[in-house]
């Protein structure tokens, strides 16, 4: 995509807004993606090119205050639980810098080293009580399991513990060069997979289990405001008949980000209530001038009341991280 001419500045269109759903790529996880074979991640053209001041400007333009970060797909789960491990830490180091650095403008979601267990409950300690994390970010699978498998249940225990808030964020499913037919699997494989991953999280029990995870459900819900009914009704017939499927919706928080209107918001708000919606950009691999354009449409929407905007925009993300909501300006 190529950006359009320079324009005039303009006012931001968002109002000291909390960003949720932003990345980063330091060069030591973009040298561990290539040298993955993940220089095009989930067969999009390359990795797109991030540093904070590149991020802080973007979010001058657009009007947000403030972006918790987190690495985004395919994560760091290259190479063998050793280098899973390091590369964790690395990123989870580097990322904490940033936020020393530049104070008051970013937060950090952690990432854990799974699919190793007890690795990624050794991480969690560490992000928590050494970091500060905000919280962490988790993938809808990792080797192919899912969310919802029971072997992830002593990590969900803990971040149940520490009523912790965790970002879901899909990544390419296994067979993806099948699934995804040549094309990027952002375009249509993403949404399935978070479909999928919350899918399994309800019918799994794991909503009812551990109730204080503030589960954050990217990109307006994916597919889940098309499917809803459907998962309610086959929940009856695959052994989950007490599973309360809307209110488990219900319970989910929701970022924006990505191609929320013209059609996405209205559904998910059928799910949903406003004060369960997060802003969200999605940079970098979401382009700035598409990220600014989107931000203005959001804003610029009657979909949304003044008052659903606030929310959406700052005040709810503020009661999901503190941390980040003190540092801000005014406070």
């Amino acid at each position: 995509m190529t950006p359009p001419p320079d324009a005039a500045p303009t006012r931001p269109p968002l109002h000291g807004a909390i960003d949720v759903h932003a990345h980063f790529i330091t060069p030591r996880l973009r040298a561990a993606m290539e040298a993955a074979g993940h220089g095009q991640p989930d067969g999009m053209p390359a990795i797109p090119d991030w540093n904070p001041e590149s991020a802080l400007a973007l979010m001058d333009r657009t009007g947000v205050a403030a972006a918790v970060l987190s690495v985004s797909s395919p994560g760091i789960g290259f190479g063998d639980p050793a280098g899973i491990r390091e590369l964790a830490r690395t990123v989870n180091e580097e990322g904490a810098v940033v936020v020393r650095t530049y104070p008051g403008r970013f937060g950090l979601l952690a990432s854990l080293p799974l699919p190793d267990v007890s690795d990624a409950l050794r991480e969690t300690h560490h992000a928590f009580d050494t970091l500060h994390a905000d919280g962490v970010v988790l993938h809808t699978h990792y080797a192919g399991r899912y969310l919802g498998d029971a072997r992830y249940d002593p990590l969900m225990a803990e971040l149940d513990r520490r009523a912790a808030v965790v970002l879901l964020h899909p990544t390419s499913p296994p067979h993806a060069e099948a699934t995804s037919l040549g094309w990027p699997r952002p375009m249509l494989e993403f949404p399935f997979e978070t479909t999928r991953a919350v899918t399994h999280l309800i019918l799994r029990g794991v909503r009812d289990r551990f109730p204080a995870i503030r589960f954050i459900v990217p990109h307006a819900g994916a597919v889940l405001p098309s499917v809803a009914d459907r998962l309610s009704v086959f929940a009856l017939g695959v052994g989950a008949e007490s599973t309360d499927v809307f209110g488990a919706l219900r319970g989910f928080y929701y970022d924006v980000a990505g191609f929320a209107l013209p059609r996405l918001l209205p559904s998910l708000l059928t799910l949903a209530d406003a004060d369960r919606l997060l802003y969200g950009s999605d940079f970098p691999f979401t382009p700035g001038w598409v990220a600014e354009g989107l931000a203005a449409t959001l804003a610029g929407s009657g979909v949304l009341t003044p008052e659903q905007q606030a929310l959406m925009q700052r005040e709810t993300a503020a009661a999901l991280f503190p941390r980040v909501a003190s540092a801000l300006p005014g406070a």
